[in-house]
């Protein structure tokens, strides 16, 4: 059976491609590594790599010995941390995240059921922007983020809750008269650009063309909620929101009307999947265990009353 050390070696030379790199990442020396990749090859039969004087290469075995082996030592690590966490128990730290008001009503149930069952493990709270919420996921800053989906390149939780579209238009236009929206509103109007919301997202709320195949207009920037609100009510542009919006955000100068034929909006849980953790399942546990049996009680605001 190899060794985790000549594992170690193999995979992360097959990364870098360079003696001196891999050595400096595994705190070994140059020799150190060049002796392992001897040995490794000697008991292989076969050259793993090609070495010129300026180059490294993996030969097809070598690379094919690697990719193998790569996810058979992410599934021991896996196990020794899921080891060490039952050893441990779920005591240390948790830092969770959510965006807007209703994933932060969510997120107090659920912190409320985790904090009971895990009274060694201290949870900390973030209110995430827009335009940083799934970056800070990403970076490691948040271990979970409650936030609307879709969501690309984390996992996915359970869905929490689920509520309609409502369009914000500013109160004096026209739109604010009627009764409700159609799609065809994101072609008359510009639509306010969230910056760092990602593109799956806006694309889920906002079609790239109309029904009646007029494109939609991007206005102004946003990094924040407020500042989506404060660009609707001057009457530079409308966005999507969930309808929760309506009963957590009413504003001087912005009318909520629902969007006929609009997709929900769902909110759950995310993570990064690397980060994983046992605090993180048993939060999202939690999470899904005191999650609304209904929609949040929320209405879209009749025309002039927000």
């Amino acid at each position: 059976m190899l060794e985790r050390t000549d594992i170690e070696v193999l995979l992360t030379l097959d990364e870098e491609l360079h003696f001196g790199r891999t050595a400096e990442r595994l705190r070994l020396s140059t020799g150190q590594v060049s002796r392992i990749v001897k040995r490794l090859e000697r008991r292989i039969g076969a050259p793993l790599f090609t070495r010129t004087s300026r180059t490294v290469a993996a030969t097809p075995i070598g690379a094919r010995l690697a990719t193998e082996l790569r996810p058979l030592v992410a599934q021991m690590d896996a196990a020794e941390r899921r080891a060490v966490e039952a050893g441990r128990g779920l005591a240390g730290e948790l830092h969770v995240g959510f965006v807007g008001a209703a994933a932060g009503q969510a997120l107090l149930s659920a912190v409320d059921r985790f904090s009971g069952r895990y009274r060694d493990c201290r949870v900390h709270l973030h209110e995430a922007q827009l335009h940083d919420a799934c970056e800070r996921v990403v970076s490691g800053q948040l271990d979970v983020l409650i936030t609307a989906l879709p969501v690309e390149g984390v996992r996915v939780g359970p869905v929490l809750f689920t509520e309609p579209l409502v369009l914000a238009v500013p109160e004096g236009h026209r739109l604010a008269r009627e009764r409700q929206a159609t799609a065809e509103a994101f072609a008359a109007h510009p639509v306010i650009h969230p910056s760092g919301l990602p593109e799956a997202a806006i694309r889920y709320r906002v079609p790239a063309t109309a029904p009646s195949g007029r494109p939609v207009r991007s206005g102004p920037v946003a990094e924040t909620f407020s500042e989506i609100l404060a660009l609707v009510a001057a009457g530079q542009g409308v966005f999507p929101v969930g309808a929760h919006a309506a009963r957590f955000y009413p504003r001087p100068g912005v009318v909520y009307l629902p969007i006929t034929g609009a997709p929900e909006l769902q909110w759950a849980p995310v993570w990064l999947e690397s980060n994983e953790t046992g605090r993180v399942r048993a939060f999202v546990d939690c999470a899904a265990e005191t999650a609304p049996n209904s929609r949040p009680s929320s209405r879209a605001a009749t025309p002039g009353s927000a």
